[in-house]
């Protein structure tokens, strides 16, 4: 080696050595405030007539599940809309009921084996991470849930690659700045949009005046 290659190799190693150890970059923030994550007393979920009112049978069919299917209940707390989910699909589908609460996640696990529901899959996932496999699921809900997200985008693109070709994405929420519970319906088709979904319907039956919006996507 020549003393000219020689005197590069050293600048070289010493370059490297010196380098500073540069941050981890972090997943970006919500453009919006959100909500945080309720982390109570998980039976209010539990009201009498809750099924009527949000006419849950209804927003099954409008999501396609049926025998066999396979459908993501994302942040299902304390398992309201995983247990109906479980019964439409048995005997042979599956319910991937996620959440972020480890204390929920024990909620469901034993809720599921009180009520012999052997079809619901409890799963802990991260805020910006339902840890869903990828192409696995025929359909997924976020009942009430997406004006807590911190992360919309990194979120959605891992739901995204989750859900097979065909399969539909369901968004109930109620309109709001974010901070308060809700969030506007057009900042969320925007970002659902934004993460490469399309928008093929809209309804707002799930609360009787009005104010609740009921959005269904499917993947492009």
């Amino acid at each position: 080696m020549t003393l000219g290659r020689k005197l590069l190799a050293t600048l070289f190693a010493v370059a490297i050595f010196c380098a500073p150890n540069l941050p981890a970059q972090t997943p970006a923030p919500s453009p919006h405030p959100t909500s945080t994550p309720y982390a109570g007393d998980l039976s209010i979920f539990e009201e009498p007539g809750r099924d009527q009112r949000l006419q849950i049978d209804r927003v099954m069919d409008l999501l396609y599940l049926k025998p066999g299917s396979t459908i993501a209940d994302i942040g299902a707390g304390g398992g309201w809309f995983s247990v109906r989910a479980a019964r439409r699909v048995a005997p042979n589908g599956r319910v991937i009921a996620e959440d972020i609460n480890s204390k929920a996640i024990a909620y469901i696990q034993q809720r599921a084996q009180r009520e012999h529901l052997a079809n619901i899959e409890p799963l802990l996932g991260t805020p910006d991470d339902p840890k869903l496999a990828p192409n696995s699921l025929d359909a997924a809900l976020m009942l009430k849930v997406y004006h807590e997200i911190a992360h919309p985008q990194l979120l959605l693109a891992n739901l995204r690659t989750a859900l097979k070709p065909g399969a539909r994405f369901g968004i109930i929420d109620k309109n709001g700045n974010g901070a308060d519970h809700g969030l506007n319906e057009p900042t969320v088709r925007a970002e659902v949009e934004r993460a490469g979904f399309r928008q093929i319907a809209r309804y707002d039956f799930t609360k009787a005046d009005g104010q609740d919006y009921f959005l269904i996507f499917e993947k492009q």
